[in-house]
């Protein structure tokens, strides 16, 4: 064996023991126990919908009406035009709050901090409500709102926190180089906190994608709703299973292809000459900085 050889054998078994041929018997029974009981579940699931006539084709024919589809796809658009325009306010509420409570002025940081506490504990639902009855705002605008103003003082705090991880010898070096405070924070800062602060901020998009389904409580007529009208219907024998099967989907691939998005993003990024020359974690303060 060679010198390289043993010293990868070596690191590979420095924060483990490697599995001998008992350990891996058990582990081989550990994996065909949880596949067992897994497919147990599965089954057992199966018995349950087809006990409770489930697949019957007085469940799903709704499905196969045009009217239906239409009414569908008309919920589901709205929900993605709800969820857009929620999204891109809130990241733009996010960050307006987060320079404000990132601000050397001390009444515009009590300010934003003020709003990111108010809004950040308020109940997204209760903000809906009182902006739908109280303000008497269309159910559109009123959802957005409330899930703007949530999310937006949620962001603010991540927008905050990913600014203040970065080295502090970043910025130092950054004034040292004469640089303003508003373009040390649009290249420097910026590119290296929004690397870190991605997975978050995509997990609270994918929480602003999900409240949108709360714009049924003040009859927003998005996929949940077209759901529930479907669900409700006695016409059709109650096809609440059956709905829950087809919306339940498209929710999941919808928080998945963000989770993709969010993922081709940072390829994107890393491979960015742009953002390429703030992203070495290993170099030196002034190493870092555009322009060098």
């Amino acid at each position: 064996m060679t010198a390289h050889g043993l010293k990868g054998d070596l690191g590979s078994s420095a924060l483990y023991d490697l599995p001998g041929p008992r350990a891996q018997r058990r582990h081989l029974f550990y994996g065909i126990g949880s596949t067992v009981l897994i497919l147990a579940l599965l089954a057992w699931i199966l018995h349950l919908l087809f006990d409770t006539e489930q697949f019957t084709a007085a469940k799903w024919s709704p499905f196969t009406y045009e009217g239906i589809q239409e009414l569908l796809l008309r919920g589901l658009w709205n929900t993605l035009k709800a969820f857009v325009y929620a999204s891109v306010l809130s990241l733009l509420l996010g960050a307006v709050l987060a320079c404000g409570r990132l601000s050397v002025h001390r009444p515009v940081r009590w300010l934003a901090t003020l709003c990111v506490e108010f809004f950040r504990a308020m109940p997204v639902l209760v903000m809906i409500f009182f902006i739908f009855v109280a303000l008497k705002v269309q159910p559109l605008p009123a959802l957005v709102a409330g899930l703007t103003l949530y999310n937006g003082s949620v962001l603010a705090e991540v927008f905050r926190t990913g600014v203040n991880a970065v080295e502090k010898g970043q910025r130092e070096a950054a004034y040292a180089l004469g640089m303003r405070k508003t373009q040390v924070m649009t290249y420097v800062l910026a590119p290296q906190a929004v690397r870190a602060m991605l997975p978050t901020i995509i997990s609270q998009l994918v929480v602003a994608l999900k409240d949108t389904s709360l714009g049924y409580l003040i009859t927003y007529e998005e996929f949940l709703h077209a759901g529930k009208l479907i669900a409700s219907n006695l016409d059709y024998d109650l096809p609440f299973i059956p709905v829950v099967m087809i919306i339940s989907p498209i929710y999941i691939g919808m928080c998945m292809l963000l989770s993709w998005f969010a993922t081709w993003v940072a390829r994107r990024e890393r491979g960015n000459p742009k953002t390429e020359a703030v992203a070495v974690p290993d170099a030196g303060p002034g190493g870092l900085l555009p322009g060098r």
